[in-house]
Order: C-alpha cells, then structure tokens, then sequence
C-alpha cells in the first residue's frame, strides 16, 4: 500500500490507521503546488489528498480510505466488532466528521476570499468558528465517559484528532470542552499518532 498525503491534511487520519493496523505501507508527500500537476492528476482528477494505492489500484476520498482500511484489517477492529450495530455507530460519527465538521473549515481555509472585501471576509471566519464551535460541542458530549468516539478506537478518532489540530490553529474556541482536551491528550501521547506525525514531518 502506498499512501499519498500533504501535510496539515486530512491524510494524516490515514496515516495514523495505517500505523495503527502494522501492515508495511510507503508513503509520499505530495507538496500543494503538485497536485495541479499531471502525474498527480491522473491519480485523482480532484487534485486531492488523500489517495491509496493497492496493488495498482487507486482510492480517493477520506471516509471511503477509511473504511476500506477497517473491511482489509479487521483484526484491527477500527471497524467496529463485527455487528452491523457497531460498524453503523462509527459510520453515523466518521460521516459526522466528514460531512459536517471537515467542510465547516472551508471559510477558514481561504473559500472566502471571493468576498474580497476584508470585513465580509472576517464575518465569515467567525461565522464558521461558531458553528465549528457548536460542532464540537456535540462531540464533547458524545465522549462524555468515553476514551474514544464510538468508546472503543475506530477509524473516527484519527479524523477528529486531525480536525481538532485544524481547531487549534485556526483560533477556534475550545474553552470548556473538557472530553475533547482529554481525547485530544490521549492521541498526542499515542506511539502510532507520533510515529506518523514524525513521518510526515520528516517527509
């Protein structure tokens, strides 16, 4: 498997279940200039990350990496423990995630330059820290007596840990939500969340 991402990404989540699983796995970093670039086109027309390659096939968008890394490695069991109940919870908080959190932080990441006019612009910004903070307010209490999202670690988390970093630098209000700052401590002290942030750092 080989696992192309940009850093500051949401292919960090990936890399974090790649180390997790233990399979032997390549990695490329693929800088933003490149991904308008032809050869990284061909791989996804988008000019996205991530993408994974296996065996000569190739997979684009984040929640269906995910998945398919939990259906290749249950032994994992970041897909949950087999019912359909389990894989239905972390699918309802990975598509929470992803649908919902991920595209709240478009403004903040220069979608709303087209306003052109700074004040508009600023409005905005705050606009998507509200909501961002509304967000993650729902996860807090969804990790109220819980170490991970689902309780036990499952795809979800990475991509949270991923969005939350995004919370930090983007200045989004955080104060108060206890859970998440505990979450956010346990996967900074995790072997496999360091060993792939040093990975891509080094990249």
């Amino acid at each position: 498997m080989k696992l192309y991402f940009t850093p500051g990404t949401c292919a960090l989540a990936d890399h974090i279940v790649l180390t997790w699983i233990g399979t032997p796995f390549e990695t490329q970093k693929v800088p933003r200039e490149e991904r308008q670039q032809p050869w990284f086109l061909k791989l996804n027309p988008a000019g996205q990350v991530p993408v994974l390659e296996d065996d000569g096939w190739l997979l684009t968008q984040n929640g269906a990496i995910l998945n398919y890394l939990a259906d290749t490695f249950p032994e994992s069991k970041l897909g949950g423990d087999g019912t359909p109940k389990a894989r239905a919870e972390i699918n309802r908080w990975l598509a929470f995630v992803n649908s919902d959190v991920h595209p709240a932080f478009k403004p903040l990441f220069g979608e709303a330059n087209y306003l052109e006019d700074p004040a508009l612009i600023d409005k905005a910004k705050d606009n998507a820290r509200q909501k961002l903070r509304k967000l993650f307010e729902r996860l807090d209490g969804q990790l109220a007596g819980r170490d991970f999202v689902v309780g036990a670690r499952s795809i979800v988390d990475p991509y949270l840990f991923v969005t939350l970093r995004w919370a930090k630098g983007q200045n989004v209000d955080l104060s108060g939500l206890d859970n998440l700052a505990r979450f956010m401590q346990r996967m900074n002290d995790d072997a496999g969340v360091k060993k792939a942030l040093a990975e891509q750092e080094a990249a």
